[in-house]
């Protein structure tokens, strides 16, 4: 049948019959990874060249080159902030949700609507949208932390939003609980004390942190020589390897990681993850939610964590 006439006539009033409009099915997308010595000499030159009140926050951003968008993903995105000696990168807000996981230094803090939250390797700061946050680093030398944000989804769907506060530092008013800040020494304890039947056998040892409405974070434990089973599920996964050293098979693919390393699983792919390493490997794993959804150590970002029997299948 010959549509072509109608389908100008539609056009005409601003119309499309969905004969011509259907939507697209998945493509499948391929993994990637960033090594840390890479990123590790960007921060180390950002912060000798780049000053902070050049664009607020002196930031490293993955880019992930299989995507068209500038983005480590297309729902969640890693970046590495490094913070100077005496610096205070101001108070802002935004509508992108947060998580702060501490990479490298000791004794900068964070602020969070008034909450001081102390900053150690391996903590996680959450940050809530809308919340009002800077960060002071009193410390002797320069802070690193990873932030991960769901700043892709709330772009794509139109609703990024950010506002400066009128005074750079906001007034502490009180120290964090465990609602904002979860210490490394905790989450480390709890990993190390599950038992091995107790353990995922797709991910590892688990640990849930609290979670944001539209960004959740778990971390795991993955024992040295232990490979995980092949599974895949409905979410973008991001990695930041904490410790150790392994290999994760994608697909056809091997990434090779060591601590420091970022990496990228695009939603749909058959993946495990093995510890090469005499260490165990743990993780803080990230999650932007999505409420139509279906469905070494490391850090992994997963949108639209949810799993159902279909859209989580593994083997």
């Amino acid at each position: 049948m010959d549509t072509s006439a109608f389908d100008r006539e539609l056009e005409a009033r601003d119309l499309a019959g969905f004969w011509t409009a259907r939507v697209p099915s998945h493509t499948a997308e391929k993994p990637f990874l960033w090594k840390w010595a890479s990123v590790r000499a960007a921060l180390m030159h950002a912060k000798d060249t780049i000053g902070i009140e050049l664009a607020e926050r002196r930031v490293i951003k993955p880019v992930n080159p299989h995507l068209p968008s500038k983005a480590a993903s297309r729902t969640v995105q890693f970046n590495f902030s490094i913070v100077n000696p005496g610096e205070t990168a101001r108070a802002h807000r935004h509508s992108i949700s947060a998580i702060r996981f501490v990479v490298e230094g000791e004794g900068a803090y964070t602020t969070v609507d008034g909450a001081r939250c102390a900053m150690s390797p391996g903590d996680l700061i959450l940050t809530p949208a809308g919340s009002w946050h800077d960060h002071t680093n009193d410390s002797p030398g320069p802070m690193i932390w990873l932030d991960g944000l769901d700043g892709p989804l709330v772009q794509a769907l139109n609703a990024a939003f950010f506002e400066n506060r009128p005074e750079p530092i906001q007034p502490v008013q009180r120290e964090a609980d465990k609602t904002l800040r979860y210490p490394w020494s905790e989450a480390r304890s709890r990993l190390e004390a599950i038992a091995e039947h107790d353990e995922d056998p797709f991910d590892g040892a688990r640990l849930a942190y609290p979670s944001l409405p539209t960004l959740a974070c778990e971390a795991s434990r993955l024992p040295p020589g232990r490979t995980t089973r092949t599974h895949r599920h409905a979410s973008v996964a991001l990695y930041h390897v904490f410790a150790g050293q392994g290999r994760t098979r994608v697909g056809d693919e091997i990434l090779e990681w060591e601590r420091g390393d970022t990496f990228v699983i695009p939603l749909w792919q058959w993946h495990s993850h093995e510890n090469t390493g005499g260490e165990a490997a743990v993780s803080p794993e990230a999650a932007a939610k999505c409420n139509f959804a279906p469905g070494g150590v490391a850090c992994a970002c997963k949108s639209c964590p949810t799993r159902s029997r279909w859209f989580g299948r593994r083997l």
